[in-house]
């Protein structure tokens, strides 16, 4: 199944208090859980004014549709080609 990287832009997502992001991901838990195990969050990386998102998906147009259901943005959806790491250059 494929993987995304979703770009959320969300002024100020850096200065989220934790309390926030536990509710934003009980949002995102609840969404996945009605739209079944075809969609999956794999993690979620924060930083001043966007959160950057990793997803398994059969396609865009279901990340997209989780976006819409929880009221997040998905101002770019990117299917990943390919993974690199350190041990790619060996």
């Amino acid at each position: 199944m494929p993987k995304f990287v979703i770009e959320r832009e969300i002024p100020g997502a850096g200065q989220l208090t934790d309390e926030q992001l536990h509710g934003i991901s009980q949002t995102s838990c609840g969404v996945l859980s009605k739209m079944g195990p075809q969609i999956q969050w794999l993690q979620s990386y924060v930083t001043d004014n966007k959160i950057y998102c990793v997803y398994i998906a059969p396609d865009e147009a279901t990340v997209r549709e989780h976006a819409k259901q929880g009221g997040f943005p998905a101002n770019s959806v990117a299917k990943v080609r390919r993974v690199i790491d350190p041990t790619t250059a060996e």
